[in-house]
């Protein structure tokens, strides 16, 4: 089909407050081999977009400076090499950049179909947090059926979604919220109990259940101690964000002693051939979990493209419960 050559989207100004997200005209992307084009409906919003506006997060060197890793839509055109996907198929992607725009290219093994049931909003809230919470508590933390798993920020757009993922693969889920209002949202989701941090300890919580044998973490600096505590003898600790800094003072014997494991990755610097295969992963597992009604992303609030910057203003009021999307089209 004909694409317009030039394309509604919103730019990170310079490094600053929501405030420095404004609406531009960017050119249309063209798609390279094995990419597509995808005519965007809704993108995602997500922490590392304002770590990116903050201009503490550098996207890749071939990705697209514009803010936005994850969005649903129909993809327009394709490149060579292109096998699975035609014009008009309805999909929803995880993105190097560029989301925030009415058009953005994206490697084909990186989109999954919509699935069936779900709103084209709702689909642009599964691309970045299924493709983190997969790849880290279970690809890399190992989470089995019957084990203690906790997971800080259970409000979050990836904490609502590793509740569900987790409480389907048959693990005791825990969590940790900033009100009790969050709380209960939580253990409505699946949690077999959330705790207000703000009034009480998870490691004492975590104790009295026999320890965590697994934590996600996307908290860090003084978290990172009181996490190693919370863990059972042999318990995992995967590290995703550090809300509250990378550097503490950690006493390395605690881990020895008790044979702790800790870990963490980042989603956006890996390999596309990676992130194809966690991908794969997602389709094959996660998928089936939410046609048989398991799994539903939380949406907390949608708002225009152009007012990105009030979304942004929301997503770090921390007052929301699940994900924020912006309406492209």
């Amino acid at each position: 089909m004909e694409l317009s050559h030039t394309m509604r989207a919103v730019e990170i100004t310079e490094p600053g407050g929501p405030d420095v997200l404004k609406p531009c005209t960017r050119p249309v992307p063209v798609p390279g081999h094995g990419q597509i084009v995808i005519r965007v409906a809704y993108a995602g919003v997500n922490r590392p977009d304002a770590l990116q506006r903050a201009g503490s997060y550098a996207p890749p060197a071939n990705a697209s400076p514009l803010p936005g890793l994850e969005a649903s839509g129909t993809v327009v055109e394709i490149g060579p090499g292109v096998t699975r996907w035609s014009i008009g198929d309805k999909v929803c992607a995880l993105l190097p950049g560029g989301g925030y725009a009415e058009y953005v290219v994206t490697p084909e093994a990186h989109a999954l179909p919509v699935p069936a049931g779900l709103s084209m909003a709702e689909a642009a809230c599964l691309p970045e947090t299924c493709f983190t919470v997969w790849s880290n508590v279970v690809m890399r933390g190992g989470l089995k059926a019957g084990e203690r798993f906790l997971v800080h920020g259970g409000s979050s757009g990836i904490g609502t979604t590793a509740i569900q993922i987790a409480k389907a693969l048959g693990a005791r889920v825990f969590t940790t919220a900033g009100s009790d209002d969050k709380c209960a949202a939580c253990e409505t989701l699946g949690a077999d109990k959330a705790l207000n941090y703000r009034t009480g300890d998870f490691v004492a919580m975590m104790h009295d259940e026999g320890g965590a044998q697994l934590i996600l973490d996307m908290v860090g600096g003084p978290y990172l101690p009181r996490n190693v505590k919370a863990l059972a003898t042999e318990g995992r600790l995967v590290q995703i964000a550090f809300l509250q800094g990378p550097k503490v003072e950690l006493n390395f014997a605690e881990v020895m002693m008790r044979r702790l494991t800790i870990t963490g990755s980042t989603l956006r610097p890996q390999s596309d051939l990676a992130k194809a295969r966690i991908a794969a992963e997602v389709e094959a597992n996660v998928w089936p979990m939410i046609a048989a009604g398991k799994f539903h992303p939380v949406m907390d609030s949608e708002f225009p493209l152009a007012d990105a910057a009030a979304a942004h203003a929301r997503m770090e009021s921390s007052g929301h419960v699940g994900k924020i999307v912006l309406k492209v089209e």
